[in-house]
């Protein structure tokens, strides 16, 4: 099995590089990347091209133009443009650890999708993070990180040190398997047959959402967010609007309220959805 990796991005090409990197550095090598690109500059563009004729990887760049927060309809034409059967969703500020597609696929099941888990950095260690410190793996090791000045909480440990106990983590946590877009993934079959993500939706559960959906069509989810692990790197979130969050938990409500399947608003939309959607 070949899997898609879908990552998503806007206008953050120093980062983007460092996540491509994290890619680059897989232990399983079978895979392409599709760059999910809501409206980027030229230079989100030169990344990609640059990265892919450096590492050999398999990519995708898939952009629109930019007209505000788009994220959901850029996810869905990346979503159709994914050659693998499989579908494995981060962003392009998330680095992935070495075993990262090793252990989606490993866990990867029929009518199953997959909740894992990810480690946010601060800001200034985010730029202090270097192209050298992600291809030794240093990124991902708990002790350099405390090194680096942050603090040994429960998530850095589990990082490195104790990924034997990862499992025994993951089956105690009280945290409930959700689908989250920087570390999740699915099968492509079953997110189309849910009609993909909400093009209603801007920032704030458009992937719990999707994930929702595919709750109410039997697919259910596995908790692995202590064996696949990414880190976050920090950045403005200047795209947050309050109304957007509002609209975005009045949506997902109706989805859970209704046991909701197909979205009218996704993949698939007929002329008159369209015009409605635009009016709104």
């Amino acid at each position: 099995m070949i899997p898609s990796v879908i990552l998503t991005t806007y206008n953050s090409p120093d980062w983007l590089q460092k996540s491509l990197i994290g890619f680059a550095c897989q232990t399983h090598r079978q895979f392409e990347i599709v760059v999910a690109d809501d409206g980027s500059s030229s230079e989100t563009e030169r990344v990609v091209r640059k990265i892919a004729s450096e590492t050999g990887l398999s990519m995708q760049h898939i952009w629109h133009e930019d007209l505000g927060f788009r994220k959901s309809t850029i996810l869905n034409r990346a979503i159709e443009a994914a050659a693998g059967d499989y579908l494995i969703f981060s962003d392009g500020d998330c680095i992935p650890r070495s075993d990262f597609i090793a252990q989606h696929l490993r866990f990867a099941a029929p009518r199953r999708f997959l909740s894992a888990g990810m480690v946010r950095l601060p800001r200034d260690l985010s730029h202090r993070i270097t192209i050298a410190d992600i291809r030794s793996g240093k990124v991902h090791q708990s002790a350099w990180l405390a090194k680096q000045g942050m603090k040994l909480g429960p998530k850095l440990r589990v990082l490195l040190g104790f990924r034997r106990a990862a499992i025994l983590f993951d089956l105690a946590t009280t945290t409930r398997p959700t689908f989250n877009g920087h570390n999740a993934s699915a099968w492509k079959s079953d997110v189309v047959r849910v009609n993909g993500l909400d093009e209603r939706m801007e920032y704030g559960g458009l992937d719990r959402e999707l994930g929702e959906r595919l709750v109410n069509a039997g697919v259910r989810p596995l908790q692995i967010r202590h064996r696949a692990i990414c880190i976050h790197l920090d950045h403005d979130r200047a795209y947050i609007r309050p109304e957007c969050l509002l609209k975005n938990a009045e949506i997902r409500n109706e989805t859970r309220t209704l046991k909701l399947i197909w979205t009218p608003y996704g993949i698939v939309q007929t002329l008159a959805e369209i015009r409605s959607q635009k009016a709104a």
